[in-house]
């Protein structure tokens, strides 16, 4: 089988590499996916000699900056398409037991090939003038690929012992390209399991990105649950496997319900951390759990014990402890507070409270929602969905009305103190919460002139005299001292 090699990248690394009298080749993931016909942007190619040295004249050829990694033996330049082109010297590898950083020498190409973690990655073509394009495949990669198949170049047990990433790594192509895990690598992935004690959260975090911005991350999930990877990498999605049966009276499994958010959150957005909200959603379910007579299964407070509980998951597998992981929270905390919208005689002032807690989040959250419904019942789910409809035309009329998205208090902190001589207390927290509480209530506008009249009502109710001292203190700051 040949390929195409006319980029004009590859013409000047085969004249290059021949001038220099090394062999280069193409390989691993740009290789599958031309093959696949799937977009790739990077270009991985291997030389039997000096890679660095070989991407050295290229960058010299194209007028492209090369980046040396001198500790990996690597380099890299931008092609002109705007492909990232990465050049290594053929290596052979060998592993100790307790790293997945294998101590690396010289060798040919079969020896990469060899490295490799599945036939259908170990695909290569030379940019060699004499067969420029020919594609060499030693271990039956092209007719996995024709098959849908991840299958290891080695015995399984060898390539997951080695580097058990690569059991995260068959599980997320599976996922993204629709493909099957051969029966013994699938068994190796179990036997292997205490090897993932070696890999950094770091990477495995990585894999669980690209499988959660797959067409359908629930295959990658329920593949790491057959190969009890799940209770290792994400056990709070695990514990929520399983129903249990009380008088007669089950409930849904929260697990298969979680996986098919997941799914149905897919189509409607490309944030990964929207993603993982749904992933998550559920999560304080089994800490919630309880039946009570009569109403049979409950999870009360689940999404607050649910909101906690995604720090924990975020800080063990070294994800983002900021803004994003705070989205996550949020979301997780507020997911029930729409279905409370969905009657038609719901308060103004509930729907402003949403509008206030959510802000710019409130798309996201109803999109959260409405991928929350996963009735078997085709009527049931459209019901769901016009009902959401409504609450989405209920929060743009209370937004375009009283501009709470993006709420501002009117009167600040430092004008309440400024205004009454006061230094940081107690009251201060107390007037703002109030005129706060005014505004989403709908008891007063959402203005200044309102909120100010709101601050010298509540102000002298707490004895607060308006002073033009902006450095006196509060008239009982010293009990509030001795209070803390």
């Amino acid at each position: 089988m040949k390929l195409d090699c006319s980029k004009h990248v590859f013409k000047i690394i085969s004249e290059e590499a021949e001038i220099m009298g090394v062999r280069a080749y193409v390989i691993g993931g740009y290789v599958r996916d031309r093959i696949l016909g799937r977009p790739s942007k990077d270009i991985d190619v291997v030389v039997e000699g000096d890679g660095p040295a070989l991407a050295r004249r290229v960058g010299a050829r194209t007028g492209s900056h090369v980046a040396i990694f001198a500790r990996f033996g690597t380099a890299m330049i931008h092609s002109e398409d705007g492909e990232e082109v990465e050049f290594v010297g053929a290596r052979k590898e060998s592993y100790s037991r307790d790293s997945r950083k294998p101590s690396v020498s010289r060798g040919t190409l079969r020896d990469d090939q060899l490295r490799r973690d599945f036939t259908i990655n170990a695909l290569s073509f030379s940019l060699q003038k004499e067969d420029m394009g020919e594609v060499y495949d030693p271990f039956n990669g092209l007719e996995d690929l024709r098959n849908g198949l991840i299958r290891t170049p080695l015995d399984p047990d060898t390539t997951f012992s080695d580097d058990p990433l690569r059991m995260v790594r068959a599980i997320r192509f599976a996922t993204q390209l629709g493909f099957s895990i051969v029966p013994e690598a699938l068994e190796s992935i179990g036997r292997n399991r205490g090897r993932m004690a070696i890999l950094s959260p770091e990477r495995v975090s990585e894999e669980l990105h690209k499988i959660l911005m797959s067409p359908r991350p629930s295959v990658g999930f329920d593949l790491m649950d057959r190969t009890t990877l799940l209770e290792l990498i994400l056990p709070a999605l695990s514990a929520l496997k399983g129903v249990e049966t009380q008088d007669g009276r089950g409930h849904k499994d929260n697990y298969r319900h979680t996986l098919q958010v997941v799914d149905n959150i897919v189509p409607h957005t490309d944030n990964l951390w929207l993603r993982w909200a749904a992933l998550l959603h559920d999560i304080g379910k089994p800490a919630t759990k309880r039946y009570e007579k009569g109403l049979g299964w409950t999870f009360h407070g689940h999404e607050v014990v649910g909101a906690r509980m995604v720090y924990e998951v975020f800080k063990y597998l070294r994800m983002p402890l900021n803004e994003k992981m705070k989205y996550v929270q949020k979301l997780v905390l507020l997911h029930l507070r729409p279905i409370a919208l969905v009657q038609e005689e719901v308060t103004d002032s509930a729907v402003r409270r949403l509008l206030f807690d959510a802000g710019d989040d409130i798309d996201d959250l109803m999109t959260l929602c409405e991928a929350d419904i996963t009735s078997k019942n085709d009527r049931t789910v459209a019901r769901h969905l016009a009902n959401f409809q409504l609450v989405r035309r209920k929060l743009q009329e209370v937004e375009e009305k009283d501009r709470i998205r993006n709420f501002q208090p009117p009167v600040t902190g430092e004008m309440i103190m400024q205004t009454y001589g006061i230094k940081p207390c107690r009251e201060i927290g107390i007037i703002k919460e109030c005129i706060k509480d005014a505004i989403l209530d709908g008891r007063i506008p959402n203005d200044r002139d309102a909120a100010l009249a709101l601050m010298r009502e509540k102000a002298s109710e707490l004895g607060l005299k308006e002073s033009h001292d902006r450095y006196g203190f509060c008239a009982n700051a010293e009990k509030l001292l001795s209070d803390a």
